[in-house]
């Protein structure tokens, strides 16, 4: 009898989010209310890029530019090395993307398919990590870059974030999803490890592979404290750090228009691999969510 009532349930909600439902229209009008809300920063950013210092800080605020002008994007880009600055983001965040991809796929794998003493410790150990502010770890990790003298490189900026707590249990939330009997299968046919690794686990896991490699390469890319500690050349410094320095033209005081147009630099490949890889990063939203 309960089950038949919550099918009724269920059939209510159904016809009262309908399209037909004038509260389906309501919910609708309120979604494309908060997304419109939502790229107002976004648009107010953009259309800072293309205003002077003394109109973006200006009141009453200008929603379209009446005078245009491309004053702080000559000043980002000549005589600024800022194209070194976005080629530094990349390779930090390509790297910290490929080494995040690697320690999670093979941590993720061992805590979700295999069986040893103190496993489900050790992994709620790593999930504490992701509860600890990062400025916590400045002071011991400073120490540890000046002893390995790893001032201004790039495994500095690198190395510290090769383990991603997060891509751990996103792969281990989706290797518990897979089925057993199919690692027994391989095995009980002749597979050893790698083969079984190589050849099965990581095809099957290339949605949250990709979703992990996604999250990481943002991460990496908008990083801005640690790398601001570690790295004091100028040519080593990536699109956030050399942007915020180039913007601050005195103590207490910014260039606002030149840190628009840096951050909308620096916003420009954050939106294309989106649009390219939404699904995967999609996929990483919902994989914690499966059962296991």
């Amino acid at each position: 009898m309960s089950a038949i009532n919550r099918a009724n349930q269920i059939q209510s909600r159904r016809k009262l989010f309908s399209k037909r439902s004038p509260l389906w229209y309501l919910a609708l009008g309120l979604c494309i209310l908060l997304a419109i809300l939502s790229l107002v920063p976004l648009y107010w950013m953009i259309i800072g890029s293309f205003k002077l210092e003394k109109v973006a800080i200006g009141y009453p605020p200008e929603w379209f530019p009446r005078e245009p002008t491309l004053e702080n994007w000559r000043n980002l880009i000549n005589g600024r090395p800022s194209l070194r600055w976005m080629f530094n983001s990349f390779v930090v965040s390509s790297g910290v993307a490929i080494g995040a991809v690697f320690t999670s796929v093979t941590a993720g794998y061992a805590f979700g398919k295999k069986v040893f003493p103190g496993r489900d410790l050790l992994f709620w150990m790593f999930l504490i990590t992701m509860m600890v502010p990062r400025q916590a770890f400045l002071v011991p990790m400073f120490i540890l870059m000046r002893n390995l003298n790893w001032f201004d490189s790039y495994q500095a900026m690198i190395v510290p974030y090769l383990a991603y707590p997060f891509g751990i249990f996103l792969i281990r939330q989706y290797m518990r999803s897979l089925p057993d009997e199919l690692v027994q299968a391989a095995t009980v046919d002749g597979a050893n490890e790698l083969q079984l690794f190589w050849n099965i686990i990581l095809p099957l896991s290339k949605p949250v592979i990709g979703a992990v490699a996604i999250f990481a390469f943002m991460a990496g890319w908008n990083d801005y404290v640690w790398q601001l500690v570690i790295i004091n050349n100028q040519n080593m410094m990536t699109l956030p750090v050399g942007v915020s320095k180039l913007a601050a033209s005195g103590v207490g005081s910014a260039d606002i228009g030149l840190g628009m147009a840096g951050a909308t630099l620096a916003f420009i490949p954050m939106i294309l691999i989106f649009m390219l890889f939404q699904r995967a990063f999609i996929k990483g939203i919902t994989v914690g969510s499966l059962k296991g």
